[in-house]
């Protein structure tokens, strides 16, 4: 059987934004983040995080510090008793490139598909039964792209790109508060 997964973008949406995050010490969990993880794996959903890492590129942190971020992370979650099943990041980018072995025009950075589809391969995920959940106009429209319902969350840039929904040509299946309120409304549309 297909399983059901919540692609949810990391920086704005589970953890607080902080800009190019460069120190585990401006790693702080959103406390609502516990509880909505705590509510997907209640209802069956797999909760993945997706996140574009152009700091990268840029120079401004290694692909090494975003793997030990996830580690970290995965830490302070575990303590909390829950768990994201899988992260996946996109290093590339093709503006401001400092570090030239990450100048790439990726099919992983959102709003493309390759994570999502990445993950839909390894873990037999039905598309159609997930959902993204993002604070970017980026996330609702990775959501649109690979067939999923997307949520905009109002928490990291989520009120400010909020204000270019109608100049994007797209629309959030559901503005929410934050990754609590999306979860939420999540469970109750199912």
């Amino acid at each position: 059987m297909k399983k059901k997964a919540v692609f949810i973008d990391r920086d704005g949406t589970l953890i607080k934004e902080a800009g190019y995050l460069s120190s585990l010490k401006k790693v702080h969990i959103y406390k609502n983040s516990i509880k909505a993880l705590e509510m997907l794996e209640k209802n069956g959903y797999m909760p993945i995080i997706i996140s574009n890492q152009s700091g990268v590129a840029r120079g401004y942190f290694t692909e090494d510090f975003v793997k030990k971020t996830h580690k970290y992370i995965d830490s302070l979650l575990k303590k909390q008793g829950v768990k994201i099943c899988a992260y996946y990041y996109c290093p590339h980018h093709t503006k401001d490139v400092r570090v030239q072995k990450y100048f790439k025009d990726c099919n992983d950075r959102k709003p493309k598909t390759g994570m999502v589809m990445k993950a839909k391969k390894r873990f037999d995920i039905d598309l159609k039964k997930s959902f993204a959940i993002g604070d970017k106009i980026t996330d609702v429209k990775l959501a649109k792209n690979s067939g999923m319902k997307g949520i905009l969350v109002l928490t990291g840039f989520g009120k400010e790109e909020r204000k270019l929904i109608k100049r994007q040509n797209v629309k959030p299946d559901y503005i929410a508060k934050d990754i609590l309120d999306a979860v939420a409304w999540i469970i109750k549309t199912r």
